[in-house]
């Protein structure tokens, strides 16, 4: 919802008046251009862009290039030109004229890609969760993959802070579809793709809610034959690293390899270290008794379990991370190799030259990716 008021009036709630009200979708921007209201909403994890009259009238949307997102809207009251930056997983970021008055639109510049993109489809489905509720996301493959349960798959997630999966182009999963896989991105409970009361239905005791919408996710794409369980390996960082190490360990048989990049694993003594108390209102505090109960109850280093089959496992953390403690990954690659009764590797890599991952140079980014896709080659197929 937006509302009006005079200046003066601002901090006078009573004398706000609803201008555009409350409807589907989260409005993400709100701009004048040319005289219009131009609102940019993300409806089921993809952007829209709505253009109407400031009396509400001749309201149009405009017509996007494919599923995916709207980075940013800009323009002037006085011009009738708007613009826009979009990118999808198949569709590089660029920018895009948009004339509000005649409803044309053209590409202007965008990032070159020397790479086969034209062969690359981005399909949206929806599946139910354990306690049904219906979870959306993005499966990315060629299109002439055949659903024979043999393709090499790739499921990411993140599902915490108010943060949502939308499509974004990136080159690595262009490289992997090419090559024959498949590329899932999954919009979890604890994001930001259905608003506020979404992300509260996966934080604090909620926060089961954000792993069973995970392994829906996987035996939707197992019991509708895009892949099987030996090779489809799970990625996530941060608080997708948690993610992924939690589902690991409550269902270890269906997955061939994790990849869990600077990760929360010890979720009862990971306030204690760094600036990890900060993030208390997400998760809990462990020094609670009610909150101790639901944080040891997933807890992935505490549910390690002795005699077990473990996938394929690549954990990676940063001796400088100043944000989740390397002792996460460290304690977890021990516990593991320990408990494993598998032949399949668990690896450890800290490295002594990073952090948290912001700000780091290309040459860096490619080096870490290549790890990476090498150590999924490797486990679940080339």
């Amino acid at each position: 919802m937006i509302v009006s008021c005079e200046v003066e009036d601002f901090s006078d709630k009573t004398k706000w008046e609803e201008f555009i009200p409350e409807q589907d979708g989260t409005l993400d921007s709100f701009s004048i251009v040319g005289g219009k209201a131009v609102l940019e909403y993300q409806v089921k994890a993809c952007s829209k862009l709505e253009i109407m009259n400031l009396d509400l009238s001749n309201k149009y949307e405009v017509e996007l290039p494919t599923v995916g997102t709207v980075t940013s809207v800009t323009g002037t009251d006085d011009k009738p030109e708007l613009y826009y930056s979009f990118e999808s997983y198949a569709v590089p970021d660029a920018i895009y004229k948009f004339n509000i008055e005649t409803r044309k639109q053209e590409k202007i510049d965008g990032l070159k890609v020397d790479a086969d993109l034209s062969q690359i489809t981005t399909e949206q489905v929806t599946y139910n969760s354990k306690d049904g509720t219906p979870i959306t996301m993005f499966v990315v493959k060629n299109k002439n993959c055949v659903s024979d349960g043999s393709n090499k798959t790739i499921l990411y997630g993140y599902g915490g802070f108010n943060i949502g999966e939308t499509p974004t182009f990136g080159g690595s999963i262009v490289e992997w579809v090419n090559s024959g896989g498949i590329y899932v991105a999954t919009n979890l409970r604890g994001g930001s793709e259905y608003g506020e009361d979404w992300h509260r239905a996966g934080m604090l005791e909620k926060k089961q809610n954000v792993f069973d919408d995970f392994i829906g996710a996987a035996e939707y794409l197992i019991d509708n034959n895009y892949t099987k369980p030996d090779k489809l390996a799970i990625w996530g960082g941060s608080n997708g690293g948690l993610l992924v190490g939690a589902v690991m360990v409550q269902r270890p048989e269906l997955f061939g390899a994790v990849v869990c990049t600077v990760p929360l694993l010890d979720m009862i003594h990971y306030d204690q270290l760094k600036i990890a108390k900060l993030w208390r209102s997400e998760y809990g505090d462990p020094s609670d008794p009610e909150h101790f109960k639901f944080l040891y109850a997933y807890s992935p280093y505490h549910h390690v379990v002795d005699g077990t089959n473990y996938p394929s496992v690549f954990l990676r953390t940063a001796e400088n991370d100043s944000r989740v403690d390397a002792m996460h990954a460290r304690k977890m690659a021990a516990r593991l190799q320990t408990a494993s009764t598998s032949d399949s590797p668990i690896l450890l890599c800290v490295e002594d030259k990073a952090g948290h991952g912001a700000g780091k140079p290309v040459a860096k980014i490619i080096e870490d990716t290549t790890d990476v896709y090498t150590f999924l080659r490797s486990t679940i197929g080339s």
